[in-house]
């Protein structure tokens, strides 16, 4: 098989899919050149001296917040040169033509929306919005990040800390009972972009008892007996979502 004809053969699942599903990983973003997290060059890596698995334990940083935003300015500069990938858009198209019911994302990135999705289940959290520590308010990205470019460690108004809403180590994700529905409900899953090697979400395609097509470079972590077919593709995601809508014409923006 090559690309084309696996881009057909997914047309074709398309085509007969009644329900199908998203779930994306790091490796759908980094061609918007955000790292991964736990690639060989990725943030956990130690390449850049910081020991994140502290930084982003949620005990650590309640008790020494300007560690991890001496870390996060640098991160929110990355996210707001990144531009949603063709792969990001192609999704928000699938969803707006009504042949994709959702996607179920790790990324907190909040790219899947910037391209035009509007069924995003984010697991681990979001940089779109953050909280207050103390009181729960809510702020938009760029109020937080207002406070955060101003002071080094952003408060709220009742003089608690603002947190941006991604799941720390320590807290619970988002979102797993509805996104354990929707994976079993799906006839039709993508696995875009993840190796499968971080818990609760490497265990959602396991719940598929239809077609799960994976698509990633490198080695997934995954084994599903439950599922009626199994598809493995090793492409550049970008490559292998232009070869598909070469087969299928969505409109892409």
């Amino acid at each position: 098989m090559n690309i084309k004809e696996d881009a057909k053969k997914c047309s074709r699942l398309l085509e007969r899919s009644r329900s199908a599903l998203a779930l994306t990983g790091a490796g759908i973003s980094t061609g918007a050149g955000i790292p991964d997290f736990r690639g060989p060059n990725g943030i956990y890596s130690g390449k850049n001296g910081l020991n994140m698995e502290r930084i982003f334990d949620i005990d650590f940083f309640m008790k020494e917040p300007k560690i991890f935003y001496d870390f996060y300015r640098n991160f929110i500069n990355t996210v707001d040169e990144a531009i949603p990938t063709y792969t990001h858009s192609f999704l928000a198209a699938l969803e707006s033509c009504k042949k994709l019911s959702g996607v179920i994302t790790q990324n907190i990135d909040a790219l899947h929306q910037r391209a035009g999705s509007t069924s995003v289940h984010e697991i681990h959290g979001s940089v779109w919005t953050s909280s207050c520590t103390l009181c729960g308010k809510k702020c938009d990205y760029q109020t937080a990040k207002d406070r955060m470019l101003s002071s080094s460690v952003p408060t709220c108004d009742c003089g608690g800390i603002v947190k941006p809403d991604i799941v720390f180590f320590g807290e619970k994700v988002r979102h797993l009972e509805e996104c354990a529905c929707l994976s079993e409900e799906a006839d039709l899953l993508f696995v875009l972009g993840s190796s499968l090697a971080v818990a609760p979400a490497s265990y959602l395609p396991s719940l598929c008892r239809g077609t799960v097509v994976i698509v990633n470079k490198g080695e997934v972590n995954f084994s599903n007996t439950a599922a009626s077919e199994i598809v493995h593709l090793s492409y550049d995601l970008d490559d292998f979502f232009t070869a598909l809508n070469d087969e299928l014409k969505l409109s892409i923006h």
